[in-house]
């Protein structure tokens, strides 16, 4: 969906979730602004039981202007409006939630759009636009205005309310993964007077009650050094600096700290061990009942509590501390861990396969910024901190996935081609300097090429999670999960790595 699309009605709501956070109000206020811009009657409201109170959000409100609506009844929709009291809004938009959900009064209107970054739980409208890989829902608006055309850069205190929203939603960016929240973390253009004032209001009496017991009642599981500690109802900001403390305890090598909610549940997860990614964590945990991601050291994630309870759950604190027991539990049963440097591969029992013949793109480093120059590029998989050096060489892999190497190395897999190039990632990959922050596309300057490999391998599909250390990566696994596969270079028989299945298919075909 795109937002002009919403152009077509003109007495509009846009409604936010029951006691709303700063990313709620941040995406909430900015959707509304572009409407009004365009000429639409259109009002900012939240409904629920309690309304806004605590210190940060109502000063957030008030020196952002932002025009927020506390409304319980139907009849307050129209009056707010200026129609008449039987009359429905011509449309109603759900902003940062899911029309129907358990954290969103429901109020009736004649035509119901959606706009949310959570996980999606029931049918959606005809009218939605739902990216549950996005850190936050002021990203999201963000974006799409940014697909109308809009600029924001001259707005301080929507580009300020953008970025708290993102910030408080994501535990001070320390969960975020996905390049268009970097990208806007990066262009918005704030208060940072504001952003301090707000950040140092953030934290109530009331939630410094809250970190105090979390902690007193935490679980600690000796055997795999984890902690697991639930919470009373909290922002996922609170949340993150709990489970901050919480990994700094003796023994504690990752954690999980979680609060439910009324739609749903917040969890925060923290690592220090090399063995445990905190953002594969975190999706393990809310796999099939929402989403997580994050960072290898710290991650976050939301569960829907419609998408618990289809799995016959009840949600209940008990029920809900039993779910997060036994995910966790899970996670370090069936769980094999490989260290190339000291591994020899046993392959009496894989099949030989040969390279396929890929077309890829590469760029030359020095082609597209002088010999020296400090550049971050960012992709779809996160930024790389790269030095352009006289051999840098940037591959596109078959998903649109970019590696750095070196000439030797490409020179040794791959062939240069005159073919076309075509990218085929969702997220277009753009280069930064490092001094003065320019930005570009990396597409202008990448070519073809042809994966040619580096003679065969030995595979197998596994059949358990399995992590592996490889050689050249030995502080960071390779995940595999049931179905991909286990690779072994046919040099060298420590050479070992994992492939998911979608890219070993397209990558290697079997010798007959």
């Amino acid at each position: 969906m795109k937002l002009s699309q919403l152009l077509d009605f003109n007495n509009i709501i846009v409604q936010c979730h029951n006691t709303p956070d700063a990313d709620a109000i941040a995406s909430g206020m900015a959707l509304t602004k572009y409407l009004k811009d365009k000429g639409k009657n259109v009002c900012f409201v939240y409904g629920g039981n309690f309304e806004i109170t605590k210190s940060n959000l109502k000063l957030m409100i008030s020196d952002l202007n932002v025009n927020i609506h506390y409304v319980r009844h139907q009849v307050q929709l129209s009056q707010l409006l200026g129609i008449r009291e039987q009359e429905l809004p011509d449309l109603l938009i759900t902003i940062d939630s899911q029309y129907g959900e358990g954290n969103i009064r429901k109020f009736k209107a004649k035509t119901i759009a959606v706009i949310d970054h959570h996980q999606i739980s029931n049918p959606l409208p005809e009218l939605s636009e739902v990216r549950s890989y996005l850190a936050s829902c002021s990203t999201l608006i963000w974006g799409m205005l940014r697909e109308e055309g809009i600029s924001i850069s001259d707005d301080v205190s929507l580009a300020t309310a953008l970025y708290y929203g993102l910030l408080t939603d994501s535990s001070n960016f320390s969960e975020i993964h996905h390049p268009l929240d970097m990208d806007m973390r990066d262009e918005l253009k704030y208060s940072n007077t504001l952003i301090t004032k707000f950040k140092n209001s953030n934290i109530s009496q009331e939630e410094l009650r809250i970190a105090g017991i979390a902690l007193l009642g935490s679980e600690y599981y000796r055997d795999n050094h984890y902690s697991i500690v639930k919470t009373d109802p909290c922002d996922p900001n609170i949340l993150g600096i709990i489970s901050d403390m919480l990994l700094e305890v003796e023994d504690v090598d990752c954690c999980l700290a979680y609060s439910i909610h009324e739609g749903g549940i917040k969890i925060s997860v923290r690592s220090c061990v090399k063995e445990v990614k905190a953002d594969e964590l975190a999706r393990f945990i809310c796999e099939g009942v929402g989403n997580g991601g994050g960072h290898t050291i710290k991650a976050g994630g939301s569960i829907i509590r419609s998408l618990l309870e289809k799995q016959e759950l009840d949600y209940n604190s008990s029920s809900v501390q039993q779910f997060f027991r036994e995910r966790m539990k899970d996670y370090f049963l069936d769980n094999e861990i490989i260290y190339a440097s000291d591994y020899q591969a046993d392959i009496s029992d894989m099949d030989k396969y040969k390279s396929k013949k890929i077309y890829l793109g590469y760029a030359k480093g020095s082609d597209i910024m002088p010999v020296g120059t400090k550049i971050i590029i960012r992709a779809l998989e996160g930024d790389f901190d790269v030095e352009i050096a006289e051999d840098t060489y940037i591959v596109a892999g078959v998903r649109g996935e970019i590696y750095v190497t070196t000439e030797e190395m490409f020179d040794t897999y791959y062939n240069r081609s005159d073919a076309e190039y075509r990218y085929p990632g969702d997220y277009e990959p753009i280069i930064r300097t490092q001094k003065h922050g320019q930005t570009q596309s990396l597409l202008p300057f990448i070519k073809s090429c042809v994966y040619i490999g580096n003679g065969d391998i030995y595979a197998k599909e596994i059949s358990r999670r399995t992590k592996v250390f490889t050689k050249w990566s030995p502080e960071n696994y390779c995940l595999g999960r049931p179905g991909d596969y286990f690779v072994v270079s046919g040099q060298n028989l420590s050479n070992v790595y994992i492939l998911d299945r979608e890219l070993f298919n397209k990558t290697y075909e079997k010798e007959k």
